[in-house]
């Protein structure tokens, strides 16, 4: 049985679920992977949880203030958001995969990569090898 490229992408509810915390199926560990540690895996990350912060920051639009008010009420949650979002992202990245049983250092597989004539320079340096 032969399964076609879109039956490996979770669909709809199952997407969502994923995205606040669901495991996904093993047929589905090479998207997983990709996802949590492929090319823009951190903007990723930040884009999906920044939906939750919009909808609880909505009430403030509603508030019986002027502007300068509302956005001094709003500010901070973003603010705090984004700090938190981006310190903690590759801790929650790691978690996930290894919630999905795949290596956590896939993270750093793409740096690695693309620094590996400067892990090699630094060794050759002062590692003597």
């Amino acid at each position: 049985m032969q399964t076609s490229p879109s039956a490996d992408r979770p669909r709809g509810l199952q997407y969502i679920r994923y995205i606040y915390g669901a495991r996904m199926p093993r047929s589905m560990n090479d998207w997983v992977a990709n996802d949590l540690a492929g090319r823009h895996a951190t903007l990723r990350m930040v884009v999906r949880w920044a939906v939750p912060v919009l909808i609880l920051m909505l009430p403030f639009l509603f508030v019986p203030a002027s502007w300068d008010v509302r956005i001094t009420m709003a500010l901070p949650i973003p603010i705090a958001y984004v700090f938190f979002t981006l310190a903690l992202n590759r801790v929650y990245r790691r978690h996930r995969l290894e919630q999905h049983g795949l290596d956590p250092d896939l993270i750093d597989k793409r740096e690695k990569e693309r620094n590996a004539d400067l892990y090699q320079e630094y060794h050759r340096k002062y590692r003597g090898r």
